[in-house]
């Protein structure tokens, strides 16, 4: 055997193996998935351990729905990464959000009888100045209850003058100028009571109801959790609390209806449900999740900060968000039914 045949036949084990080329791309999309997938486990971590945080936890806590969209965004990348722990680590991220995103609190009906129906309408009005469109919708819904947040002096008289006396005889107000500036219309008689103190006017009254039965009902209006004023959006949101609590102490029907700067994904309005006894009238009737903020965005872009908060002997259905113009605000609309406990 000469010399070149013999080169040709020996043995190769001596040399490398060549190895497989990693594609490209493929590092940079497992970092960006475990980015994402971090910052959406972090909010989740807050959403879990019941606490709102700091800044900017609170914030992005408003719109956990849209957490799903990075997390899908992460779940890609993992695939493409072949990164089978991101894959495990996005599946069970989706399924943290997913368990979220079901109406908080109970949503069963009263065993009760009804006694008596109130159509209950709140819409914040930007500075007043969705106050026309506001008095449009007023005339077309109809409602008993009207709670109106950011009611300067102006949009205070225009609806005193726009508004028939013969439907809308009675009012409790916070008379101020821009969002200070609060009111509440009634075609229901009102008594006057102490209003929940706070940085922006949320008057408070008892109405009657059509069978005599008496319902406190509270303008819910507290600061929002901008990233300087998070100690006050708590406190405010707990007063709140203490006011739906102090009624449920007392067993008295109890409505709060307003922009509370808050959703069902913050611990300090959740905190209201469950101590203050009161349950979410857009909840019970389907629509927990429709956004009411801000109107501008299309509808899945947005988040449900204001509601209308009843005591559980209230059933509510037929709850709507309003396009009134002028403000960024949707106006919420449900109808309440009083039910008398069974004896």
């Amino acid at each position: 055997m000469d010399s070149a045949t013999a080169a040709a036949t020996a043995p190769t084990g001596d040399w490398p193996e060549p190895q497989a080329k990693r594609r490209p791309g493929r590092r940079p999309s497992a970092w960006l998935a475990a980015l994402l997938l971090a910052a959406v486990s972090t909010i989740l971590g807050f959403r879990i351990a019941d606490s709102d945080g700091v800044t900017p936890v609170p914030q992005i806590l408003a719109f956990l729905p849209l957490l799903l969209a990075p997390t899908i965004a992460a779940l890609l990348l993992a695939a493409l990464a072949r990164w089978r722990v991101g894959l495990v680590w996005g599946v069970v991220a989706l399924g943290g959000i997913a368990w979220f995103l079901e109406p908080y609190g109970k949503t069963d009906d009263p065993k009760g009888p009804a006694v008596a129906d109130v159509r209950v309408m709140a819409s914040n009005v930007e500075f007043g100045q969705g106050t026309q469109g506001l008095i449009k919708a007023v005339r077309k819904e109809k409602p008993d209850l009207l709670f109106v947040p950011e009611c300067d002096y102006t949009c205070s008289d225009t609806l005193r003058d726009e508004l028939p006396r013969s439907d809308y005889p009675y009012r409790t107000a916070s008379e101020a100028g821009g969002a200070e500036g609060s009111v509440i219309v009634s075609k229901l008689p009102l008594k006057k009571a102490s209003g929940v103190a706070g940085t922006l006017g949320m008057p408070g009254a008892v109405a009657e109801l059509k069978d005599g039965h008496q319902v406190r009902v509270q303008l819910a209006h507290p600061m929002p959790p901008l990233p300087k004023q998070l100690g006050t959006w708590r406190t405010e949101l707990a007063e709140l609390r203490d006011y739906a609590a102090e009624g449920r102490r007392a067993n008295r029907s109890t409505i709060i209806a307003g922009d509370f700067n808050a959703t069902q994904d913050h611990a300090a309005f959740r905190d209201i449900l469950d101590t203050g006894g009161v349950r979410d009238a857009a909840a019970l009737s389907g629509s927990a999740r429709t956004p009411s903020w801000p109107a501008d965005l299309m509808s899945p872009l947005g988040t449900q900060i204001d509601h209308v908060l009843a005591t559980p002997d209230f059933s509510a259905k037929d709850a709507h968000f309003l396009e009134i113009g002028d403000t960024d605000h949707r106006a919420l609309v449900v109808d309440l039914t009083l039910h008398r406990p069974n004896s």
